[in-house]
């Protein structure tokens, strides 16, 4: 049987916010979402300041809906995923919304920097292209199947 979402989330759409700068990665990434059992939104954003934007609102995302996860990456031009993951986690607005660092560093000191700014999960991306969809489907089941998460 198919994992279900918690009855929470049953009834409306999961809004994810994907910030990536690799089109690859995007691109799997929105493939095995889109492929998984639950019903969601995916917004894509290509660096750290287009989801700061994106998060305030602001410009082109001024109707933006507040996203139920974020999955980060680390290594981006403009603004790296450590600067938005501390922007967020310092905005009493956003502080809530989930966190997870996807990315390629096993750096320990990427590592504690992502959990010294309370990022709420860190994961490497798996080189193999069927890893790399089961730890997309295995974070998307964790945050919508098996956490409670506040009412948006």
């Amino acid at each position: 049987m198919p994992p279900q979402p918690s009855p929470t989330c049953a009834h409306r759409f999961l809004h994810i916010l994907l910030v990536e700068d690799d089109p690859g990665d995007a691109k799997r990434t929105i493939a095995a979402l889109r492929d998984g059992r639950l019903r969601n939104q995916i917004t894509h954003v290509e660096n750290g300041l287009e989801a700061m934007d994106y998060l305030h609102r602001q410009g082109e995302y001024a109707n933006a809906p507040r996203p139920d996860l974020i999955l980060l990456d680390l290594h981006m031009p403009f603004m790296n995923g450590q600067e938005v993951l501390a922007e967020v986690k310092a905005d009493p607005e956003l502080l809530r919304i989930p966190v997870v660092m996807m990315t390629a560093s096993e750096q320990e000191k990427d590592i504690m920097a992502a959990y010294n700014l309370h990022v709420n999960s860190y994961v490497v991306k798996p080189v193999d292209v069927d890893q790399f969809i089961g730890a997309v489907r295995s974070i998307e089941h964790f945050w919508f199947t098996v956490v409670k998460l506040p009412a948006a």
